[in-house]
């Protein structure tokens, strides 16, 4: 069985494929359909499903955390347009509020694992209360944290909401608990004369990966890198998060 990554956007649905060709994540099939049209049926036979895929970063994090790639699991990364401060703040009444979809998702094939991530901001718009309610609806056990990309020693703030949500009644069914690095350092890819610094329309600067700058149309996949990394999970956190989860899992059995 193999993994599925569900993702609308074709310059990520493109990048997706490279990295699973070249062995960077579970190995799997991309589906570009938008999430309003799948079916529960189209799922069938899926190990591991991945939502709003991005770039690959909840399948590299659960790698990156000791999990399996044919241990079952969800994961999703909701667009975060209607909560972020950045976009209209329109909450629920935004087309491009897609929870329910997923919801229905969740409601009809019943994975056992739940993992997830939001803007911070969404809470105050109730969006986590929606989703809890529904999950525990379902028996989901859930949690969640706000965790930034600081805490493992990037670079910059990015602070994000990670949620669970569990059924895994059997606990652990004896897995040993992967253990991260003890020090950021250790877990973070990124080191200060790495970086280059882009000067931002505010007037500050800000650190990027190099190889991102200059950022114009017409220089071959600039846009389509831009796009991938604005949208993408800080991988290393979302390992940090599974990590937390298999130790609670781990430990009472649960």
């Amino acid at each position: 069985m193999s993994a599925y990554y569900n993702e609308h956007d074709p310059f990520a649905a493109a990048w997706l494929r490279e990295l699973i060709t070249d062995g960077l994540i579970a190995d799997g099939e991309v589906d570009e359909r938008d999430i309003q049209t799948l079916d529960p049926r189209d799922l069938r036979g899926f190990t591991q499903c991945h939502f709003f895929a991005g770039i690959g970063g909840w399948s590299h994090a659960l790698r990156l955390a000791g999990w399996p790639d044919d241990r079952p699991v969800w994961t999703g990364s909701c667009p975060c347009q209607p909560f972020s401060p950045a976009g209209s703040q329109k909450g629920g009444g935004d087309h491009r509020h897609l929870w329910p979809y997923w919801e229905r998702l969740i409601r009809e094939c019943r994975p056992a694992t739940v993992f997830g991530e939001q803007v911070t901001s969404a809470v105050a718009h109730g969006w986590l209360d929606a989703v809890f309610d529904a999950l525990e609806a379902l028996g989901y056990r859930c949690g969640a944290v706000c965790l930034p990309a600081a805490s493992v020693g990037a670079p910059h703030r990015r602070q994000r909401l990670w949620f669970v949500g569990d059924t895994d009644d059997a606990g652990s069914q004896g897995r040993e608990r992967h253990q991260l690095p003890e020090r950021p350092d250790q877990l973070s890819p990124w080191a200060a004369d790495s970086l280059e610094w882009l000067l931002c329309r505010d007037g500050k600067f800000r650190p990027t990966q190099p190889g991102l700058f200059p950022l114009a149309h017409g220089v071959s996949n600039r846009v389509g890198i831009l796009r991938g990394a604005g949208n993408a999970i800080v991988p290393q956190v979302a390992a940090a998060f599974i990590d937390a989860y298999l130790g609670v899992t781990t430990c009472d059995g649960h």
